[in-house]
């Protein structure tokens, strides 16, 4: 007596029949997949965001340069604070790497929107004595008016950062604001400078005016160095001898770019916590996978009892339960994927930054799916495949 051959079921039969399962609960099925969804997209999304934020920092420092160094005074040995020589400009000039240098001086003035405001009052704007080369050497750029220049530097003309400008409620230039005592020309508004973010909140007046009618000492507060991009950690080595040869201890060298990575860097800790939680909303929606499968399993024992004693194998509902299961979670990553993309691209558009985001993540997401349901489905398909028929047949 011939042995009858066991059932087969082609990839398209077994796609066909997991494919039946998800549609006969539709609502089941859309509220196991949106726990994956959820997970996803707050991956995807924190990664896209974090890419995104990431490319426009290094955009901006591409068009802004990396190549910029500032020199400070620090503190004297006895804690006071330490003062630039007048002459450490010309000398960190000298320097062969170094292509351009600019400064500022602090001044004791106080500038305010006019002549009745109270004098303790101030809003924070430090007055600052400007070269006429500081734009050019820090990489900020007007919004309104004109700079400083050979003829302006020498009459009482100022120019204002952006947040002092808003401080003082000056929106246009040709109108005076009070400054050390006598009236200023607002000639120039400044675009925020994201290298020298001080110069945000400073009043910018001529060096030989500062001199003359301020009480400026000369001597530079900051120093603004741009060094051939190849020299630039050899020229931040011999800053603080060359801008103070005598006491190069009492002199502060800072690269600007650092700290915007540094703001990055922090950025993406925060990241790494939206990519724990995300990885938590996955988990919550594997166990909604897995709990759709498992009452799925004792809804449709009748079902499968009817299936085995067709001729149906162990393996065969096993294998039907797991498509099922992988197919509602890449139900879930698929629509993650798409809400992730979608919140990642508006967000970047809404910040004006360029929106990425990278297909290793897409990649890694939907394996992630394909795991979950894997994992998810395991046990369901396995308690379904071990059903007996007799069993399955008799259940109400």
């Amino acid at each position: 007596m011939t042995r009858p051959k066991p059932s087969r079921l082609a990839p398209s039969d077994v796609l066909r029949v997991g494919l039946f399962g998800l549609r006969t609960r539709p609502l089941r099925v859309f509220l196991s997949a949106l726990g994956i969804a959820i997970g996803i997209a707050a991956l995807i999304g924190v990664v896209g965001i974090s890419t995104s934020s990431k490319e426009d920092l290094n955009r901006r420092l591409r068009a802004l340069g990396t190549n910029l160094l500032t020199v400070a005074p620090g503190q004297s040995l006895g804690g006071d604070q330490a003062h630039l020589p007048a002459e450490s400009i010309t000398m960190i000039g000298a320097l062969d790497a170094v292509e351009s240098v600019s400064a500022t001086g602090e001044t004791e003035a106080k500038v305010y929107r006019n002549d009745r405001v109270p004098a303790e009052r101030s809003s924070g704007i430090g007055v600052y004595a400007a070269r006429t080369d500081l734009l050019a050497t820090t990489g900020a750029r007007l919004s309104r008016g004109h700079w400083l220049n050979a003829a302006s530097e020498r009459y009482p003309v100022v120019v204002l950062g952006t947040k002092a400008a808003t401080l003082l409620g000056v929106h246009r230039t040709d109108v005076q604001v009070w400054l050390g005592g006598r009236w200023f020309t607002v000639t120039g508004l400044l675009r925020p400078t994201p290298l020298a973010p001080e110069l945000d909140t400073a009043a910018l007046v001529g060096w030989p005016v500062a001199q003359e009618l301020l009480a400026f000492d000369g001597h530079p507060t900051t120093l603004y160095t741009r060094a051939a991009e190849p020299a630039v950690e050899d020229v931040r080595a011999v800053l603080g001898a060359t801008a103070n040869p005598e006491k190069p201890n009492e002199v502060e060298v800072s690269r600007p770019s650092d700290a915007l990575a540094a703001k990055q860097a922090t950025d993406a800790t925060l990241g790494a916590l939206l990519l724990g939680l995300g990885a938590v909303s996955l988990l919550v929606g594997g166990v909604g996978v897995a709990n759709t499968m498992v009452i799925s399993v004792l809804e449709r024992r009748a079902e499968i009892g009817l299936r085995r004693s067709l001729g149906a194998t162990g393996a065969q509902v096993r294998t039907q339960f797991l498509v099922e299961s992988q197919l509602l979670s890449a139900l879930g990553g698929l629509g993650g994927v798409l809400i992730g993309a979608v919140v990642t691209i508006a967000y970047a558009t809404t910040q004006g930054w360029p929106a990425v985001v990278p297909p290793w993540a897409m990649l890694v997401a939907l394996a992630s799916t394909l795991v979950i349901g894997a994992l998810a489905g395991f046990y369901p398909a396995l308690r379904a495949a071990r059903l007996p028929p007799t069993e399955a047949l008799s259940a109400p």
